[in-house]
């Protein structure tokens, strides 16, 4: 189980964008590298794109997002209205369940 998954919320704690949240677009899983995920509205670039009638593109300048590292992100808690970090708890049925650290509430109800 991922301690951060696609559609968290998370809040941008390091980097150009510190202090903005949004969410989990893609996880994009690395080795080396680390995980990196793709948040919507977060670490905009600016890509220039050439035209190409054949494919129906248009030619200019495309914003899109950029990966942006696990370690710059922590899971947005609204109780507290902060970044806070993920921990496990295991339910008496048996099941693993992620929980806020700071609240020990279960993450997603």
């Amino acid at each position: 189980m991922r301690k951060l998954i696609k559609g968290d919320e998370v809040i941008v704690i390091a980097g150009k964008d510190k202090g903005k949240r949004g969410k989990i677009s893609k996880v994009i899983l690395g080795d080396k590298n680390g995980t990196k995920f793709l948040i919507t509205g977060i670490n905009l670039n600016k890509k220039h794109v050439k035209p190409n009638p054949q494919a129906g593109v248009q030619g200019g300048i495309v914003e899109r997002e950029a990966p942006i590292q696990a370690s710059n992100v922590a899971i947005f808690n609204p109780e507290t209205s902060k970044g806070d970090r993920v921990g496990f708890d295991v339910k008496e049925d048996g099941s693993k369940v992620r929980v806020f650290k700071s609240t020990h509430k279960v993450i997603g109800e």
